[in-house]
């Protein structure tokens, strides 16, 4: 079917396992096409639990002025201008650390990155857990405390090396003041309750004036499915969790098969 696209202005796009390609990598497809959109208006935001730095960082010299919703919506930048953000509380970040320490104590595999604004921090250092957390942080100190670190925290990341989902029953309680989100095979997310892409978006387009129809949206996994319900134009990718499948309107091809980028060019060819 076709789809409902006129007015088109604003387009968030989840990066793992939906623009990415199997190497973890943005095609090169993509380039051309940010023009066409930039030429007609329409603004392109990477919406992801990446941090600020590391997105800036994957489109240098593409989209130096360009909206990101980072940290899963904890953080929303356009150029230099801060949108929004939503700091944690100083003791609950305290308590949460010393709370996963017990957890490591006790068997389990994990390592913590805690995500601040200027940077994100990480006292266990090991080559395993780095190579995973270099991935997504491009402003990553290791220190000797996360308790001791001066930042306005974000959001704080846990890496399961065994399974994600085993270990978020363990943090249930806190949902009832928090988000805590299984964003991949191995992360959790914590953040404050409310956090989220949609909500970041619907900050974004408040803050542009931008529709809820002018407005589409690619996902594939549960931290995307209340962006699904930000946007008329909510596709999921055929590798979405049956979830996020549910949730949106349309479907789009796998990351594999570069299925934003092909959908894109359908909504700009009408």
């Amino acid at each position: 079917m076709p789809f409902p696209s006129p007015g088109l202005r604003l387009i968030a796009v989840d990066m793992d396992g939906t623009l990415l390609d199997g190497e973890g990598r943005i095609p090169d497809a993509l380039w051309p096409l940010l023009g066409r959109l930039h030429a007609r208006g329409i603004r392109f935001a990477p919406a992801s639990g990446r941090q600020l730095a590391t997105l800036r960082r994957s489109f240098a010299g593409h989209l130096d002025d360009a909206v990101f919703i980072a940290e899963n919506g904890a953080y929303v930048v356009e150029g230099e201008t801060e949108i929004s953000s939503d700091a944690m509380d100083a003791a609950f970040t305290a308590s949460l650390i010393a709370r996963l320490r017990r957890i490591a104590a006790d068997g389990s595999d994990l390592g913590v990155v805690v995500c601040g604004k200027r940077s994100a921090y990480i006292e266990r250092a090991d080559a395993a857990f780095l190579a995973e957390a270099q991935k997504y942080y491009a402003r990553l100190e290791t220190v000797d405390d996360l308790l001791a670190i001066d930042d306005q925290v974000l959001k704080i990341a846990i890496f399961d090396f065994a399974d994600a989902a085993a270990t978020a029953p363990a943090l249930d309680d806190l949902r009832a003041t928090h988000q805590v989100v299984v964003s991949g095979h191995h992360w959790i997310d914590v953040m404050n309750q409310g956090v989220n892409k949609g909500q970041a978006l619907r900050r974004l387009q408040a803050a542009t004036g931008i529709t809820h129809e002018q407005t589409a949206v690619f996902g594939d996994y549960l931290n995307d499915l209340e962006m699904m319900d930000a946007a008329s134009l909510s596709f999921a990718m055929a590798n979405a969790h049956p979830q996020v499948a549910a949730r949106a309107r349309f479907r789009a091809p796998s990351n594999l098969d570069h299925g934003v980028i092909t959908t894109i060019e359908k909504l700009l060819d009408g």
